[in-house]
This record gives structure tokens, sequence and C-alpha cells, in this order.
């Protein structure tokens, strides 16, 4: 996740609106598609110039490959979370791709302390179709929030080859079909995929996703051998989260029938419902106060698809979506990658609470984990070069970096996208794999 933001001046008009945006829903003709892709400055910095862009494509058809189109497009914004919003008009940016349209947010708003709220609205006469971006609108606007008084972290330059020793291999698995294996696919030209996703429950026990074979293996806290649980799912690339209670939730990926669904089920394997995910792609889903939240996409928010046990309409998740994962007795963790700056924050109704800004003088990729442990906060981040790439965990505290240790890679096999580590009380545990199979390792987090 990244946003690029640029100092250029757009001449841009304000009208305020009161309650007319919300007339701006998105229409959905079978026949016709109108996407768009964000990447949204959830965290900015103080004094740089905050720019929303967005790259818009039409077809008319799924089997029609994705290409630019005519289309207007509006930004609706405002100062913190209440209010009326302001209305951008969006410009197509000369300089960039065919289909990138751009505005700039006045000064008087993405300065202000309360950070900023909005949604934008695109038209397309060619697609015949109106989009909504994110797709709650006025209802679930997406937010914005400034890191004034960050702690500032420099990790330097990584050193490739120094990872640190797991203090305990928790789980070991060869590839196969046996009742302690996990199954593999593999295919000309893909790349082998297997044991899509984990958790770790609050009674230490990991529970690994054999979307093969369509079971999980759980490995109780100490013992030798693992636990088969069959589960009614597809076999697709899923993600995985295990409830205090032990109910067990399968985020499955889109299929060419169908959008992503959230499965859910006892710690048996009893299948006790389905939910409709709303957006066409999903990425996580986790464990929030009040159900299952998943990570939605193009949207880029975290809805809820249940809440006590009800499965929530599509429509209801997307007025629900929200810019941070609400972590229970914590707040919202909002984190961003800016090049190689990673930005994280807790914060509550009221803004930000901590926050902290690490760079690196070694590239940075996808950010794996962004857990809360106490007052301090645990990330764990792809750091890479063009011939290695290793894991690094930092463990962020109210003054600054507490410690940090380097983690091989480990990614022979393919897995749900972010699903390679888990926190469960004062460890990080990962898996990985080679070519001989998949395993889960135990690292304690000691922290003085």
């Amino acid at each position: 996740m990244s946003v690029l933001i640029v100092g250029a001046v757009l001449g841009s008009a304000l009208v305020l609106l009161a309650g007319s945006a919300v007339a701006y829903r998105a229409q959905e003709p079978q026949a016709a598609m109108l996407e768009a892709a964000h990447l949204p400055p959830l965290l900015t910095a103080p004094g740089e110039p905050v720019e929303l862009r967005y790259d818009v494509f039409c077809s008319t058809s799924e089997e029609t490959d994705e290409s630019p189109c005519d289309a207007d497009g509006s930004v609706f914004v405002r100062t913190g979370g209440a209010g009326p919003f302001a209305q951008l008009q969006l410009r197509v940016e000369p300089s960039a791709m065919d289909g990138r349209y751009v505005a700039l947010v006045p000064p008087s708003i993405a300065r202000s302390g309360r950070g900023f709220s909005y949604y934008a609205v695109f038209v397309s006469e060619q697609a015949g179709q109106t989009l909504t971006l994110p797709a709650g609108g006025a209802d679930a606007p997406q937010q914005s929030l400034p890191l004034d008084r960050a702690v500032e972290v420099h990790i330097g330059k990584h050193r490739f080859g120094a990872v640190r020793r797991a203090d305990e291999r928790v789980v070991r698995a060869s590839w196969g079909s046996g009742a302690q294996e996990i199954g593999l696919e593999q295919g000309r030209g893909l790349p082998p995929t297997g044991g899509s996703s984990f958790d770790v429950d609050r009674f230490g026990a990991v529970h690994v996703l054999d979307q093969v074979h369509r079971r999980l293996l759980r490995w109780r806290e100490g013992a030798a051998a693992a636990v088969e649980v069959p589960l009614a799912i597809d076999g697709t690339l899923a993600d995985l989260s295990i409830a205090d209670d032990g109910t067990v939730y399968v985020l499955e990926t889109a299929t060419a029938a169908r959008g992503p669904l959230l499965r859910t089920f006892g710690s048996g394997g009893k299948t006790e419902g389905t939910a409709q995910i709303a957006e066409r792609t999903a990425s996580q889903v986790r464990i929030g106060s009040s159900g299952p939240v998943v990570l939605q996409h193009p949207s880029g928010q975290w809805m809820p698809a249940a809440i006590d046990g009800r499965p929530l309409s599509p429509q209801a998740q997307k007025r629900a979506g929200r810019a941070g994962r609400a972590v229970p007795g914590v707040g919202d963790v909002v984190v961003l990658r800016v090049g190689s700056e990673i930005r994280s924050a807790v914060a509550d109704a009221n803004g930000v609470r901590r926050a902290w800004r690490v760079t690196s003088d070694t590239p940075l990729a996808e950010i794996q984990l962004a857990e809360p442990l106490g007052n301090r906060l645990v990330l764990v981040v792809r750091a890479y070069t063009d011939d290695n790439d290793e894991f690094v965990a930092l463990v962020l505290g109210p003054t600054g970096l507490l410690s940090s240790f380097a983690l091989d890679s480990a990614d022979w096999a393919e897995t749900a996208p972010l699903s390679r580590f888990r926190l469960a009380g004062s460890a990080l545990y990962q898996l990985g794999s080679t070519p001989a199979g998949l395993f889960v390792d135990r690292f304690e987090l000691e922290v003085k």
C-alpha cells in the first residue's frame, strides 16, 4: 500500500454541499463496468501537499480488457469526520498515463489538525455507469489523519544474511496428501501454492489452512500431531482467522463465477454461515470487537462482514467501512507505506494517539503485519534489492525503536498475500515454506 504525493497546484473551485452528495450512488449495470484504483493518503506528514489520484478504466463486459475511458469525476472532501462536504472537480493529468485523474486538497483542509475525509464519484456515459469510491460514499468516506507528533525511526541500510534463528519451530509438515501433510498445487509456469494461511488462537494452538485438501490442521501447544478438521470450502487461495471462542473464519478469493466469500465454521468444522463480500477483491480477515472485519478493495477499507454472528449484506458492509482496523481495547491501527517510509498510527475518535514514521535506506515492499502490543507497535515489512529479500520485524515504543531483527523470507510456496505473520501474546509467528514442506516458527519479542 503506497501513496504518491506531489506539490502541483490545481485551480479547483470549492462548492459546499449539505446533503446532495448522498444522491451519488453506484449503479451497477451487469453489461458495463466502470472501475477506479486509488491509493489513499491515510497518514499525512506536516506541511506536505496532498493530491488525490485515481486511475479510471472502462470495459463493456467482463470479457473485455480494461482500457482508459472518458469519465467526469468529483471528490467530496471535508475537514474532520463530520459536517458538509466541499466538491473538488477531478482533472485529467496530461503528463501521466491515460485515465489518471487528480485533485489537490486545499491546504486549509489538508492541514487540519483533525485530518480530513473524502469520497469520489465518477460518471461515464461510455460505460453507462456511476461509481462511488469508497463504495459507502458519504456514509463511509475515506479518512486521512495528520502525523503532527510522530516518533521518527531510521533503520538505515538492511544487512542481508543476518537473520534471527527462531526460538521454536512449532509446526513442521511435509508436502503431500497424508493426515499430517499439507497439500501442494503446482502447474506449468505457475508458482507452487500450499498452506494458504494460518492463525494462532488464544490458547497457543496453531491452525494451518490446507486449502488443497479443504481442511484445517490444528496443532495444539505441545502436541506432536495435528488434529484434522474438514471444512466445506472451495479450495481457492484464502485467508484465515480464529476467534476467541474457536469460530473459524475463512476468506476465500473470488472466482470466475462469484466474488469473495467469508465462510464461518464452528471449531469442529460445522458450517455456520456464508457472507458475500461487498467488493470484488478482499485481502485479509481479522477479528474485530463485534466479529470479523475484512480489508476490501478498491475502497481500501476495513468492513465488518458480520456483527454478533449476524452476516451483513454487501450494502451494510460498504456503509460501515473505515480506514483503520479496529483492534478491541486499543483503537484503530492505521498503516501506510510511502516509498521506503512506513507511517503507522493508533487512533481513536479524538484523533491520533500514537504514531511512528520509519524510514529505510533499503527499499521496502509490503507491510505484512501491524499489531499493537501494549503501548508498542509490532511491524513486519519486506526489505528487498534486485537480488535479495528478507522480512524485518520492528518493535516500536513511545520513544522510538525498541528492538528489531531480520527473518528469512521463506516463501517458496505462495500463500494468501498478507498471511505470513501473526502476533500472539508476546510472540511473533511466521508461516514459511521450502521445497520440503511447510513450517511455523515462533520468535519471542523480549522488550525490556
